[in-house]
């Protein structure tokens, strides 16, 4: 079909340039297993600061993997699905956190673990409820100790919000700022900080009580997915700027310990460049 004289002219003013493909800055694979976190908080560092990456870290490596390279230069914009940690393959694939068991399953070529290393059908039960429990009570206290940015800083940044907003996490649902029978539409949360911190304290009393002096969670004799999120959660707890929250921590002896030996495990399975 002919394009009418017209509208042809009308086009001539707006030309349509075509330009060859943007050949991407790096094609090279990664030479071993690299996993894209956020950064550590110091250059000597390999955990990352992220309790979300950090459980994945830990994840790794108390399942036996080692000479796991972290990378810290990824945004999470830049990560499958807008999240870290992704998994970069020595092959170039790229995994989401959801894949990482699978990829170890395979890599470590075990058989089938139905109890996954816990000691018996009771305590994999039971480990539901510490992970409800830590991903809840836990979880929402350390995102209300995260300090506040600056005024200035809201204005010419763009916070990420986080995967778990705090409202989804604190029971009951906190009713918004503007009040049930307000005529403004609903906007924002009242969010009890004296419920949250007492729910916490329980919380880590609770943990601090059911490890005693045992070597795993739950009477395990090895490392399980829960040990993984424990330590994820006692690290980010112990090096939080919030005296309040580290301190239901730092004096229960046990906790202490056992996240100081479990770090050194971690640690040691990653590489820098």
């Amino acid at each position: 079909m002919e394009i009418p004289s017209a509208i042809r002219h009308v086009f001539s003013f707006f030309p349509l340039h075509t330009f060859p493909p943007i050949k991407p800055l790096s094609g090279n694979h990664p030479d071993v297993p690299t996993l894209w976190i956020q950064p550590p908080r110091s250059e000597s560092s390999r955990l990352s600061t992220d309790v979300e990456c950090l459980k994945w870290q830990a994840y790794l490596a108390l399942r036996g993997l080692s000479k796991i390279a972290v990378r810290c230069d990824i945004s999470p914009e830049g990560a499958m699905g807008g999240r870290l940690p992704n998994l970069h393959l020595a092959n170039g694939q790229l995994l989401p956190a959801q894949l990482i068991p699978t990829w170890a399953d395979e890599t470590l070529d075990e058989q089938e673990r139905p109890l996954e290393g816990y000691k018996d059908q009771a305590a994999l039960d039971e480990s539901r409820a510490w992970v409800s429990l830590l991903e809840g009570d836990v979880h929402a206290a350390l995102l209300t100790a995260q300090p506040s940015p600056s005024y200035f800083m809201s204005l010419v940044t763009f916070p990420q919000a986080p995967f778990r907003p705090l409202e989804s996490i604190v029971l009951p649902t906190p009713p918004p700022l503007s009040g049930l029978t307000s005529l403004i539409r609903p906007y924002g949360t009242r969010v009890d900080p004296k419920n949250i911190e007492s729910k916490y304290r329980e919380a880590i009393s609770a943990i601090a009580d059911r490890l005693g002096t045992d070597k795993w969670f739950l009477g395990s004799t090895e490392p399980t997915p829960l040990d993984a999120l424990i330590f994820a959660y006692l690290h980010s707890v112990l090096h939080t700027a919030n005296h309040i929250v580290r301190i239901e921590v730092t004096r229960r002896v046990n906790l202490v310990a056992w996240e100081l030996r479990v770090r050194g495990l971690v640690s040691t399975a990653f590489t820098r460049p």
